[in-house]
């Protein structure tokens, strides 16, 4: 069930008032990002229903931009006002969590380049001439599935079969030990 990039967000802002961290809106933008391409290589369905869009900049999800753009390089404090108040399903919820711990402490020049690289969904949609320039979500699992593929040699990606891996462990509790608490559906 694909829900707001705003509901991401803010389960991505929740993470990291828990953790006594803020992040940025350049972090939110990008982390939700990330996270819809690992939902659509993982589990072939998308994580958010926002349009993606291909900006000078990277690839931007206009209505989070606009919710978020008032805070400008400083920190988003505070949940962003979700009126539909929609809820995460557990897949959802675990893999925004996995996200979250593996790219979570990456600033927004981090998580940016490597959203800007040759070959990724933006470099290849972006045109200089143009302007709101969807980015498919094909494209995105496309280029998500290649990094699993790849095993991320690189290691500034985690592998898909290390994200999945992380995500199916943290999903069942061990026995005789109790989950740990970010593991638990809240």
């Amino acid at each position: 069930m694909a829900t707001s990039a705003r509901a991401v967000a803010n389960e991505f802002l929740r993470l990291a008032e828990e953790d006594g961290r803020a992040l940025t809106p350049l972090q939110i933008i990008k982390l939700v990002y990330i996270a819809h391409g690992w939902m659509l290589a993982l589990y072939q369905r998308p994580l958010i229903t926002d349009r993606i869009e291909a900006w000078k900049y990277g690839p931007i999800i206009p209505n989070l931009y606009h919710d978020v753009k008032g805070y400008g390089a400083g920190y988003i404090h505070g949940l962003l006002r979700d009126s539909l108040s929609q809820s995460l399903d557990p897949q959802e919820k675990n893999l925004i969590h996995q996200v979250y711990n593996i790219y979570g402490r990456k600033n927004g020049v981090q998580l940016s380049e490597l959203t800007h690289r040759s070959g990724t969904p933006w470099h290849i949609t972006w045109r200089p001439d143009a302007m709101e320039v969807p980015i498919s979500n094909d494209l995105i699992a496309e280029h998500y599935r290649r990094l699993a593929d790849a095993g991320s040699a690189s290691s500034k990606y985690p592998s898909w079969a290390h994200v999945q891996s992380r995500a199916r462990r943290a999903a069942q509790p061990r026995s005789g030990v109790a989950p740990h608490p970010r593991c638990i559906d809240r």
